[in-house]
């Protein structure tokens, strides 16, 4: 059972982050935010992956001034990305932004940091401390030699004792490194420190796969400890990916459903079928469901009749055949080419009866 860190909660927009609100799951646009319809086109295919909050970056005046159509455009909360300067971050706030994301290690005028969170808590408008080991504040490389977790530690401390010098308390904070062991040790440190709610993440974390890895383990450590109210899962793809990421952890470690889950075996010669193939083509169809399900595609009879009566719905292969298992029950046995044919149409048996989807297909009123 995983005991969050309780953590104040914060509004943006019409989501809450923080305290009793569900683990937030958000990415980030990689389209010229200037070029507002194919940012807003990305945007639709992040919502339709399940992304609950998009940010954008904001390198200049003319993205920051195309933040309101972008705003306009979706119902998703919309954070701007800021870096150098804080004028474009005020034109955001003009546009009607529902979120900032200032990185300290970039912004080091102190009065602009605090003329803007007071624009920003007159807005409503939450900002996250994005601290980051990659561009941390030269002074405190030279304090401790390299980016530690005690460095980006006081790289955040800094900038909330900024923010609320002014009374500004709608804070969300991340410190973020590509070292896996590096990023846990500063989440840690922090969220000992602190109530606000954490945005967590490994940054730079790679190619799909390479980064899949690096953020499965190191936010798998910090949720599994309580520590994360929303987290970003960084790749170097598109960051659709990112968001299907996000959501096999969380549904890895059972914090959040959404869509169905696949568990099929790995093979071996105890395998009669085809397995490889037909679990690809499983997985493939159910991508596209929306609703939680658990199916198990499974090998041979050893761990197979088990899995298979342990899941929704599921499949244990023999010698060219397969045993169909529905809620734990055998449902009957196919031959191997009827077996994917077979086993959707139990998946839609079983979709049908929890209420997702009416007798003719269609998705039911929710």
């Amino acid at each position: 059972m995983i005991n969050r860190r309780k953590t104040k909660k914060i509004k943006i927009k019409n989501l809450c982050i923080g305290g009793d609100a569900p683990i937030v799951v958000q990415s980030m646009t990689n389209t010229p935010t200037k070029d507002v319809q194919k940012t807003l086109e990305q945007i639709n295919r992040l919502e339709q992956a399940g992304c609950e909050l998009v940010r954008l970056g904001i390198p200049d005046m003319e993205s920051a001034m195309a933040v309101g159509d972008i705003v306009r455009g979706t119902s998703l909360p919309i954070c701007a990305d800021i870096h150098f300067g804080v004028r474009p971050a005020y034109e955001c706030l003009r546009q009607g932004v529902h979120k900032l994301r200032i990185n300290p290690g970039n912004i080091e005028n102190k009065d602009e940091v605090k003329r803007l969170a007071e624009m920003a808590g007159e807005q409503g408008v939450p900002i996250r401390i994005g601290v980051n080991a990659g561009s941390l504040d030269k002074g405190l490389l030279k304090k401790y030699g390299k980016p530690t977790p005690d460095a980006l530690a006081e790289s955040a401390e800094r900038e909330i004792a900024l923010l609320e010098e002014v009374g500004f308390r709608d804070i969300l904070i991340s410190v973020k490194a590509s070292s896996v062991p590096l990023c846990v040790e500063s989440y840690r440190l922090i969220s000992k420190k602190y109530d606000y709610p954490l945005h967590i993440g490994i940054t730079e974390a790679g190619l799909l796969m390479e980064g899949t890895i690096r953020s499965s383990i190191g936010l798998g450590i910090l949720l599994y400890e309580g520590i994360g109210d929303t987290l970003r899962v960084s790749l170097t793809d598109d960051p659709v990916r990112e968001v299907e990421v996000a959501w096999e952890i969380l549904k890895s470690l059972e914090i959040r459903k959404r869509g169905a889950v696949l568990h099929s075996c790995p093979t071996c010669a105890r395998c009669e079928i085809d397995l490889i193939s037909l679990a690809k083509k499983v997985g493939e169809e159910i991508k596209q469901i929306p609703y939680p399900i658990s199916v198990a595609v499974m090998g041979c009879v050893v761990n197979g009749p088990g899995e298979a009566r342990d899941k929704d719905v599921g499949i244990a292969g023999g010698k060219g055949k397969g045993v169909i298992f529905r809620y734990g029950e055998r449902i009957r046995t196919v031959p191997e080419e009827e077996m994917f044919s077979s086993l959707m149409m139990e998946i839609n048996l079983v979709l049908t009866e929890k209420g997702f989807i009416s007798k003719d297909g269609n998705p039911t009123p929710r």
